[in-house]
């Protein structure tokens, strides 16, 4: 731009004449169009490969797809998929055999509803009421008190779980305990030991095996009567026990696989968390004479609790989508009993029912956006009222 023309776009715009008025605006014009069509062909494609499959998905879980001679046909079937898993034949897989709960499976519901009941008390306390959030919350108590219900009615008793249930079982049960035992190994890696840089390396080499591997692994340990702990088996008795004989033993073997994969996970994370923390506030509770358990309390969990709710959430997604072990170890079995969501959804499309099998799949995400939605709240809430 010359000196002349900086000195007319200087003036004010009543003063600059119409031609370069014009000028100014096409330039403006072509510098935005310019950004956006060198960013089209990124968000295109993104486009493409997410949101594309999704529709495609959805469009294939409300319909039925038959191979034919020379190509395939699709029928549209509407919600038959899900009133199938819901409702029809498919139910005993999905949701699990319903029977009468026994006294725990009616202990569990009471807790579950306790529960409820407190968080709500304590939400309506906050007098932080809005609709959306009175809306949404309601539509989580009304799942939780669903899934609670269901759960007494398939996990006590004569009552056999489905893959949904299963499925909360691994989230649940084993990320609670991954957090439980990162954050221990974490505080002991923290703590001046001798040889604390060795365990460092030790604790993480479950990470570098891939999942086939561990599920592999996992498989020889718990057959007994073969590998190399047979001698440990038969010393105790155990030479012809089977772990994946009955339902709970199966889904605690896979689950032990899982926690121990992915607890290093949990620890290198909250291992960094620890050691980024300040330390005049560690110091200063020490010298006023703090226990331990109170500095941990009131100054090293709100230091981490942000950190903590987002590796949760990311392990929790993850958790989800759990399928090499127990397709690996159990091959699902006996009969339904490790069989997780993802697995259910990838037999169901080995078979060719691609409409059941995206079914399932479009469940499994409705299941973990309401579960990650409602821990993102509440950990909001939380962090709140820690702070």
């Amino acid at each position: 731009m010359t000196m002349k023309e900086a000195a007319i776009y200087s003036q004010p715009r009543n003063n600059v004449p119409l031609g370069h008025r014009t000028v100014l605006a096409l330039q403006g014009w072509s510098d935005r169009f310019a950004s956006q069509l060198f960013l089209m062909p990124a968000v295109l494609l993104i486009l493409f490969l997410t949101v594309f499959p999704l529709l495609v998905s959805l469009y294939l879980s409300l319909a039925q797809l038959k191979f034919v001679r020379g190509g395939f046909e699709i029928n549209f079937v509407g919600w038959r998929n899900y009133e199938k898993l819901l409702l029809g034949s498919g139910q005993r897989h999905f949701l699990g055999k319903f029977a009468a709960p026994t006294g725990w499976g009616w202990a569990f519901f009471a807790l579950a509803v306790l529960l409820l009941g407190y968080g709500w008390w304590r939400y309506l306390r906050t007098g932080r009421q809005r609709a959306a959030g009175l809306l949404g919350r309601s539509l989580a108590t009304l799942f939780a008190l669903g899934g609670a219900w269901t759960a007494a009615h398939t996990m006590s008793g004569e009552g056999l779980p489905g893959t949904l249930f299963v499925t909360l079982f691994y989230v649940f049960t084993g990320v609670s305990l991954e957090y439980l035992m990162g954050l221990g190994l974490a505080l002991l890696a923290t703590q001046p030991v001798r040889g604390r840089r060795f365990f460092r390396v030790v604790y993480l080499l479950p990470m570098m095996i891939t999942p086939v591997g561990v599920a592999y692994m996992f498989r020889m340990l718990t057959d007994t009567s073969k590998g190399p702990f047979k001698p440990f088996w038969l010393a105790i008795g155990w030479g012809n026990f089977s772990w994946v004989d009955t339902g709970w033993g199966a889904r605690a073997a896979v689950m032990i696989g899982d926690i121990w994969q992915w607890t290093p996970f949990m620890f290198i994370v909250l291992l960094a968390a620890l050691e980024s923390q300040s330390r005049d506030q560690y110091e200063a509770a020490l010298v006023d004479g703090a226990s331990r358990r109170a500095i941990f309390r009131y100054v090293t969990w709100p230091q981490i609790l942000p950190i903590s709710l987002t590796l949760i959430l990311i392990r929790v997604i993850e958790a989800f989508k759990i399928i090499d072990l127990p397709q690996v170890m159990t091959r699902g079995g006996p009969g339904i009993a490790t069989e997780s969501l993802t697995l259910h959804s990838f037999l169901l499309w080995r078979s060719l029912d691609l409409g059941g099998s995206a079914a399932v799949a479009y469940m499994l995400l409705f299941v973990v956006t309401i579960i990650a939605l409602s821990f993102v709240n509440l950990g909001h809430n939380r962090a709140v009222d820690e702070a």
